[in-house]
């Protein structure tokens, strides 16, 4: 099967309805501006990404092609301890050619939950085991634009060190950071990936609440 066919956006119970004084207007108003999609070719494919051209079409009624990614699905996980503090790894990241803190995480493995998958990275990278239920806090798109990559973030309070890291390519170091700190992270651009963003700013905005 391809990956254009093989993509979990999650279930109707991981989106809960909004209704139509919150979306603004009823489903029919919102298909007026929605893009339409006459068909699709892929142009490369391979297991870690697809990039395929679509015929699609405007509101306005232009019609011409446009790139579409598919890339795996994806999970990462915020673990907290009992001294508000969150475990983050600094880490290369080759792509861009930048060094920053980020939190355990990774591909969702095919027929994996992207619980089970948090729960594999985590032991795989830091050698910390999650003792309780993590949080799902959401399911979001990073560059929704063109590719569509699905992101889950998770939220785990309950952890314990098993064993050392079996995973050697992730991080030069690792450390528990206070919560207090994350936001001067920020700001001197030391947290670049988008799904460590969403985690520790969650993490921060319930926190104040």
């Amino acid at each position: 099967m391809s990956q254009i066919d093989r993509h979990d956006h999650g279930s109707a119970s991981e989106s809960p309805a909004i209704d139509d004084a919150q979306a603004g207007g009823t489903e029919e108003d919102d298909r007026i501006t929605a893009w339409l999609a006459h068909g699709e070719r892929p142009i490369y494919e391979n297991r870690w990404v697809t990039v395929t051209m679509v015929d699609v079409q405007t509101p306005d009624g232009e019609r011409f092609e446009h790139h579409k990614v598919y890339l795996p699905a994806a999970a990462i996980v915020a673990m907290v301890d009992e001294q508000d503090r969150v475990y983050m790894m600094w880490r290369h990241r080759f792509v861009p050619d930048l060094w920053n803190w980020e939190l355990p995480g990774g591909l969702v493995d095919a027929g994996e939950n992207p619980a089970e998958t948090i729960a594999r990275e985590a032991l795989e990278e830091t050698g910390y085991a999650l003792t309780s239920a993590p949080e799902h806090v959401v399911m979001y798109e990073p560059m929704i634009g063109t590719v569509t990559s699905p992101h889950h973030i998770y939220i785990a309070r309950g952890v314990v060190k098993v064993a050392e890291p079996t995973e050697k390519n992730e991080a030069q170091r690792t450390a528990w950071v206070p919560l207090d700190e994350i936001p001067a992270l920020i700001a001197a651009g030391q947290i670049a990936n988008s799904g460590t963003l969403i985690a520790v700013q969650h993490l921060l905005i319930t926190r104040s609440r």
